[in-house]
């Protein structure tokens, strides 16, 4: 009987320091709950977010060297153009002073580093406007380059025939068809000699009548 008397005793004070020790946790959380040593803090977890994202806004060194590049090729294209060009395209003097000491430059290593300068200076320069004066320079060169070909297919056609005179003219009617003729006469006797013989006088004096027709018509 004594042993059914104890029983409720004991499972009355299991419940009262159990009791305790959820009041005692409550009050002291601080000496219960501490935080891992292996899991980052709030603060710098926000960090961490931060610096990534920087890095990712930064470009990349293999993008910052690609822009150098770019800027030492568009440089190289800008030293091929003339002083006046340059002067109009409002660049600053630095930089102006680095083109002029590149012209005058003649060793490869010398004018290696000092296209390096160049393209270093042209990183604060509005690239814009000096990408179209490049692209004009090469349209006009490729302008040139064609008008070139056409003027020595034309040479080539009234010399071998005697109907190319009258396409030609037909394709400039402001050609004077006299002096056109003359110079053809003049460039089929001299292709009559024998090489060592030839002045080639005739032959660049109608390719350049032929030329000047093309820019009259143009």
């Amino acid at each position: 009987m004594g042993e059914f008397v104890e029983a409720p005793a004991r499972a009355r004070a299991g419940q009262e320091a159990a009791a305790m020790i959820t009041t005692t946790f409550q009050e002291c959380p601080r000496a219960f709950v501490r935080p891992r040593p292996d899991l980052p803090s709030p603060a710098v977890e926000d960090a961490a977010s931060n610096e990534n994202l920087l890095r990712l806004q930064r470009p990349s060194k293999t993008r910052r060297k690609e822009a150098s590049h770019e800027l030492q090729t568009l440089g190289a294209a800008l030293v091929e153009l003339s002083d006046a060009r340059l002067v109009s395209l409002g660049l600053a003097e630095p930089l102006l002073d680095a083109i002029a000491a590149y012209r005058r430059i003649r060793t490869h290593e010398a004018r290696r580093r000092q296209m390096q300068l160049i393209g270093k200076l042209m990183r604060s320069a509005d690239v814009e406007p000096l990408r179209q004066a490049v692209d004009e320079l090469e349209l006009g060169r490729a302008q040139d380059s064609l008008a070139l070909h056409q003027a020595e297919r034309w040479r080539a056609e009234l010399i071998a025939d005697d109907d190319a005179a009258t396409r030609f003219a037909t394709d400039h009617p402001s050609v004077d068809t006299q002096r056109l003729r003359a110079l053809v006469r003049s460039a089929r006797k001299d292709a009559a000699l024998a090489p060592e013989q030839r002045s080639g006088r005739a032959f660049r004096e109608l390719f350049q009548f032929i030329r000047g027709q093309d820019e009259s018509d143009a």
